[in-house]
Parts: C-alpha cells; structure tokens; sequence
C-alpha cells in the first residue's frame, strides 16, 4: 500500500510554486548582466505583430554602470530597439529590491530569441517580476501538475530551447509536510549539501555563495556537489506532490 501511495504522488495534480535559474542561448538579457555589474528586471513580456516588447528595470550600484548596460542591451544584434521611457512617464517608480541606481526601459526583440512563451504555454505562470542578473534568469512560477509532470514540461523546455534550468527553491500546500519527511528521503550526504546550501545562502537572491565555494567547503568538486544537490531537489520536490 506504502508504495502505492508513493506512485501515486507523483502522478496526483497538485499546485506549486517554484524558484527557478535559467540560462538558454541567444538571449540578450543574459548577454548585457554577464558583461556589466547590472541587473535587470522585468514587469511585463507581450508579444504583438511578431516582435516583443518587454517593460524593464535595469538596476545597478552607480549610474555610470546603467549607462553601460543600456549601452549594451542598444549594441546587442538581438535586440531590434531599447527606449528609456522613466523620465517622459513615470519618473517617480521605485522598484524594491534593486540598486542604487535604476532606469525604466522599454526593449523590442525577436520571438524566437524569448524563453517566455515555452514556459507559460506549459502552464507555468509568472508569480514575480522576472529577474536578471549575472547571466542568468530568475524566475518564480506556479504550476498546477503532478511531479512527473512538471520535471517533463522543464525537460521540454531544456530540450526546445537548449536551456539549463535548476531548481532553486520549491514549496506547496504540502511543503511543511515535506520538510519534517525530507530527512526520510535523502541520503546522509545529500542531506548534508541541501542544508548547507540553505544555510549558506545558495537559495536566496541575491546569491550568497557558489556551487563552487560549497564544494570546497566539504572538499568535493563543483560536478560532484551539484549531482548531491539536484537528486536532493528532485527527492523533496517529488515529497511534495
């Protein structure tokens, strides 16, 4: 009966919501934040006649580093156009948490170069503003299906867009449930990485620390700690569905 159960969790439709880093290729968001200290944060992703439009915060600790990210977001060939726009509509919109400095942008770009729509035709939705920074996207997302079903719609999209997509964070109705159960579900070693990874700060944004600095913590390599540190996520995302 024990193992029926567990077959049936992973099949069973259930709400979660999930943290997600993202990197795919061909993407001028990911582009600009690895080659300026500068962030980027979306609000709103619209596709119309072909091209998309993106409503966007760039974020960063001076203004000169602004400059240098709207520079290159301008320069990028996968970009048809960027406008900064705060200062003729909305001069006095704060985004928190962000930098120093900000500046609104409006940023038209081809659809086939946009993770967008893969995610959201599967029934991912955006829960937050979509995040960029250091070449990456970060995202927050609910989605309604069982665990076998999700870990396919990501396989989908990894496959479809040749991207890499982590799992940062993970929780649902049955997150407390999962948590007293977790030790129950993972190894002594994985156990041990998904809680220093935790306590370190790997799952808080910004990030904390590395793969790469945590691997040396407990004298592994960076492959090594994050194979621990993925079948530790898959075991407790499948605990809560």
């Amino acid at each position: 009966m024990g193992e029926a159960l567990n077959r049936s969790s992973t099949t069973i439709p259930r709400t979660s919501q999930l943290a997600l880093r993202i990197w795919h290729p061909d993407c001028w968001t990911l582009q600009t934040t690895a080659a300026v200290d500068a962030g980027l944060i979306a609000h709103g992703v619209y596709e119309y006649d072909d091209i998309v439009s993106a409503r966007l915060t760039a974020h960063a600790d001076t203004t000169d580093r602004i400059d240098d990210l709207v520079a290159e977001i301008k320069e990028s060939p996968l970009t048809e156009r960027a406008k900064v726009i705060n200062e003729y509509f909305n001069p006095g919109l704060q985004t928190n948490p962000a930098g120093n400095a900000t500046q609104e942008l409006l940023v038209e770009y081809e659809p086939e170069n946009s993770i967008h729509d893969a995610f959201v035709s599967r029934g991912f939705v955006p829960e937050e503003e979509i995040r960029m920074n250091d070449g990456f996207e970060y995202w927050t997302v609910i989605v309604r299906a069982s665990r076998n079903m999700i870990q396919e719609r990501l396989d989908e999209i990894r496959q479809e867009m040749d991207a890499e997509i982590r799992i940062e964070g993970m929780k649902s109705a049955q997150t407390t449930t999962a948590q007293r159960q977790q030790n129950d579900q993972l190894s002594e070693r994985q156990r041990e990485i998904f809680e220093l990874a935790q306590e370190e700060g790997y799952y808080m944004w910004p990030r904390e620390t590395s793969a790469t600095d945590l691997a040396d913590e407990v004298d592994i390599s960076k492959t090594t700690f994050l194979e621990h540190l993925r079948k530790a996520e898959a075991k407790i995302l499948g605990k809560m569905d």
